[in-house]
């Protein structure tokens, strides 16, 4: 009847001019009406949807009177929608976390494993995975607090930095939950099949239970023959069974360590030369200021940092063992970063004390232990690891008396430094005994000839063994 009364009044209008709609476009959700002013027609739309109503075009009548009622007659309580679309669903509740940056030397890791579970709380910033790469062991942290809806990678993958590896509910909607461990069991244990067929035959369990028993009576079990056995023969090795034996794949920390030092033995042509050192003087200086020292600067004095200064105080000397060969160049570096060798679980990570030759003994100690620390942790960064122009290894804390190390490529020497160990000694013509420790430099004698290295070594034994060369500069 509506639209009668519509086509009446346009089919008594001199002129009749159509107009199309305007483009649908959101706008603030509200509950407005439909507007003619004379010139269109306008669509109140809401944020979330739209509707079409009937007819496609709106009419406009030059007179008056038609244009009034046509008002009248498209107010919105005579819409009548048709269909009905949402514009959006997304609701910003799920997060995905992703691998980090991990160097600029390192394009991928392997993702060693998750520390949280499906349907875990996790706060923004905490570790939910690990990566291990070539040098360090790098944490994935969460990017919102919420809770872990999927783990999207597995353990084991080699995965790149901005890899999606979990994703998190930041409203924990969604997240299956873990059923009882009674249900599960009872589920994964389906009841036996005689049972079944019982009861599927109208068998009582009492009857299945005395079945069982008679079959057993009549058919006592016979035990299984053994099929002969021929003997081993004699050529054959006894071999222990493949059970005793585990198979583990290697880390990426390890496979990288033990390509770098095999290319460190394909490439440089190495020498080790060896000395001793008197570690009288420096066990006393310690012994007298360590206390002091403590109270301080709040770090131990330990061995290290003699060593440290007296390596500085020989690679001045002998700036050839800091150089570097690069193709038919060599490289001299008027700096001196020391790089300190740190058994890890995980394996052989090497952290570097900047500008050595800028620091005290306070200051070098309070490096070694901050770097320590780390790379027991495996908080270790990449930064923390990177150059170096001389590495110095303490085999001596572990018992080593005597051993030749391996060059940290791209270095030129390394300094081996061993157990004290109590030794007779003849002192002014008299024997004594002395706290001595042997002390190893492995070069690169294709730099390096061996009137710099005996030097280099010899200068370290006479720092150790008399500090106040330090102070004198002699």
């Amino acid at each position: 009847m509506i639209w009668g009364i519509i086509r009446r009044k346009l089919a008594s209008s001199q002129s009749v001019s159509r107009i199309k709609h305007p483009a649908i476009r959101p706008r603030g959700y509200g509950q407005k009406e439909l507007l003619s002013n004379g010139k269109g027609c306008r669509h109140a739309v809401g944020s979330f949807n739209y509707c079409t109503t009937l007819g496609s075009q709106c009419c406009r009548a030059y007179s008056n009177k038609p244009r009034r009622e046509i008002t009248a007659m498209l107010l919105p309580e005579y819409f009548i929608p048709l269909r009905s679309r949402s514009f959006s669903s997304d609701t910003g509740d799920l997060v995905d976390a992703v691998v980090p940056f991990m160097g600029e030397s390192i394009t991928d890791g392997t993702l060693a494993k998750f520390l949280k579970n499906p349907g875990d709380r996790v706060e923004v910033d905490e570790p939910i995975a690990q990566i291990e790469t070539d040098k360090v062991t790098i944490d994935v942290a969460s990017p919102e607090a919420g809770t872990i809806q999927k783990l999207v990678a597995k353990e084991g993958e080699t995965v790149e930095p901005g890899t999606k590896i979990a994703v998190i509910s930041k409203s924990g909607e969604g997240v299956p939950q873990a059923a009882p461990p009674s249900q599960e069991k009872t589920a994964s244990q389906p009841p036996p099949p005689a049972e079944k067929e019982s009861i599927g035959k109208g068998t009582t369990k009492t009857e299945t239970s005395s079945l069982k028993g008679t079959e057993k009576t009549l058919f006592p079990p016979q035990p299984a023959a053994r099929a002969p056995s021929s003997p081993p023969k004699p050529s054959e090795p006894q071999l222990p069974p493949k059970e005793r034996e585990r198979r583990v794949p290697m880390t990426r920390l390890r496979k990288r360590v033990a390509t770098r030092l095999k290319d460190s033995q394909n490439t440089f042509a190495m020498l080790t030369t060896f000395n001793e050192v008197d570690m009288t003087n420096l066990m006393k200086l310690r012994s007298d200021y360590k206390d002091a020292f403590v109270e301080k600067h709040g770090v131990k004095f330990g061995f290290m940092s003699g060593f440290v200064k007296a390596a500085v105080s020989a690679l001045q000397y002998q700036p050839v063992v800091n150089a570097v060969i690069d193709g038919d160049d060599i490289i001299y570096r008027d700096y001196i970063d020391i790089s300190i060798a740190v058994g890890t679980p995980k394996g052989l990570v090497v952290p570097v004390i900047r500008n050595s030759d800028q620091m005290n003994f306070a200051e070098i100690e309070k490096n070694i232990n901050t770097l320590a620390k780390k790379a027991s942790a495996g908080t270790i960064s990449i930064d923390e690891m990177a150059g170096g122009t001389f590495t110095i290894s303490n085999g001596g804390v572990y018992g080593s008396l005597l051993s030749m190390p391996i060059i940290n490529p791209p270095q030129s020497a390394i300094l081996g430094m061993h157990s004290i160990v109590t030794r007779p000694m003849v002192v002014g013509g008299n024997i004594v005994p002395r706290p001595m420790m042997y002390v190893a430099l492995t070069y690169d004698h294709r730099l390096i000839d061996g009137r710099e290295a005996v030097y280099f070594l010899r200068r370290i034994k006479d720092v150790v063994e008399d500090p106040r060369r330090l102070l004198l500069d002699v």
